[in-house]
């Protein structure tokens, strides 16, 4: 294997909630970014040890803040003694649908989950012979909702409840509330989708009172407003002003001493970053009982990885990362606030490049988004065509600013607010 196989891998994550709609853990995806396969990549055992590799590298565990990462294991990169090397603490082996139930893959399946690890069948959609015989060694069944009807889905629960009461159900490809609410009454207990970032637009909506301030104050920051104007919209809300202090003085901002007034943000931290905190509390106001909503989560994950992608690219522009920011943060407004992006946008006067790329996905910017959303979806092949397209920015640049972003998305979520806190 050459030595430069890790700049080929590719990484994709999706969130997986629990029943109360907060994150719990990330299933990880991982591909080879070269072709043929062969030149860089010697088997399975060469497989494993790109992702071993890369795993601590990324600082992944660090990185997912304590939640599991599903991994998934075909028939060879079971067997392969590599994988052992995964910290079994924090990884789930999703055995694929492709992997048969021979007595060698039982037998494996045995050894791993008595070694510790945690196993996971993959896109079960019938109970068949094969998941009879792999269910005692696994923790968590993978439902794949889309092609079972109702009808089949519930017959399917209760067979495999009646054969493993313990094991864990997660629906996959939920991506609406209904089906979020039926998996719910059915007894599962994970989700993987994304039904929590798809926009519920609801005819005259309007935002909160809480949301209005925080709008307000965005257009002034972008309009360069007089630093008396922007406290006098943040006097009447001392939730939302306390919860900006909090949220910046937690996650690493950069300021040398803790910062006790608004007036100590704009003079410690800048505009610059008073902006960015003023993006993410309009997601933490959406938390709940003090836990970070997976939205907020996904909008600070998607507008650091943003920015560190635009600094790679362009190191000295740094109007061009402040930018990529606010569009990764932004292009989740509409599932935040239940409105349509142009009514959102209409009110703050952007940046013409800022936008042009949340209306139409245009320029480097629009790029950028979507890079970040494929990244999301593991969609590698426009993961591979975007990098293919920014020579500047490799894979494993990209991987790091993944983890990278990732590890900072969650310090801000272990800070975030309570919704009635603001």
């Amino acid at each position: 294997m050459r030595n430069d196989s890790s700049e080929a891998l590719f990484v994709g994550r999706q969130p997986i909630l629990g029943r109360d709609q907060q994150l719990r853990a990330y299933e990880l995806l991982f591909r080879n970014g070269q072709a043929p396969c062969a030149e860089v990549l010697d088997g399975a055992q060469a497989t494993a040890t790109v992702i071993v590799n890369a795993f601590a590298e990324l600082g992944m565990s660090h990185a997912l803040d304590g939640r599991e990462a599903y991994i998934n294991v075909d028939a060879e990169l079971l067997f392969s003694d590599v994988l052992e090397l995964l910290p079994r603490q924090t990884v789930v082996l999703e055995v694929l649908e492709s992997v048969p139930a021979t007595a060698a893959v039982v037998q494996r399946c045995l050894h791993l989950h008595e070694a510790g690890f945690s196993l996971a069948l993959d896109d079960v959609v019938a109970f068949d012979a094969r998941t009879a015989r792999l269910l005692p060694m696994v923790r968590v069944v993978k439902i794949d909702l889309l092609p079972l009807s109702d009808a089949q889905l519930a017959a399917l629960v209760r067979q495999i409840r009646a054969a493993a009461p313990n094991v864990l159900l997660l629906a996959e490809k939920v991506e609406t509330r209904s089906q979020f609410d039926a998996c719910l009454r059915l007894g599962f207990s994970l989700f993987q989708g994304y039904h929590f970032a798809r926009p519920t637009l609801i005819a005259g909506r309007r935002l909160g009172h809480s949301q209005q301030a925080l709008m307000r104050l965005m257009g002034q920051l972008g309009a360069d407003a007089d630093s008396s104007v922007l406290e006098a919209t943040l006097k009447p809300e001392p939730g939302l002003t306390m919860n900006l202090l909090r949220m910046a003085n937690a996650a690493g901002s950069g300021a040398t001493r803790t910062v006790t007034s608004l007036r100590d943000v704009i003079q410690v931290l800048g505009r610059r970053h008073l902006q960015r905190w003023v993006q993410l509390l309009l997601f933490a106001t959406d938390a709940r009982a003090g836990r970070a909503s997976p939205l907020l989560l996904m909008a600070a994950a998607r507008g650091r990885l943003m920015e560190a992608a635009a600094q790679h690219l362009r190191p000295n522009d740094p109007h061009l990362a402040d930018g990529a920011f606010m569009v990764g943060m932004m292009s989740l407004m509409p599932a935040l606030v239940g409105m349509p992006l142009a009514d959102i946008l209409g009110p703050l006067r952007l940046a013409p490049a800022i936008d042009e790329a949340l209306r139409d996905g245009a320029g480097l910017l629009g790029e950028l988004l979507r890079l970040a959303e494929a990244s999301e979806n593991g969609d590698f092949d426009s993961m591979a065509q975007a990098l293919r397209t920014h020579s500047r920015l490799s894979p494993a640049q990209f991987n790091r600013a993944q983890a990278e972003a990732l590890q900072w998305a969650h310090a801000i979520g272990r800070e975030a607010p309570a919704a009635d806190a603001a």
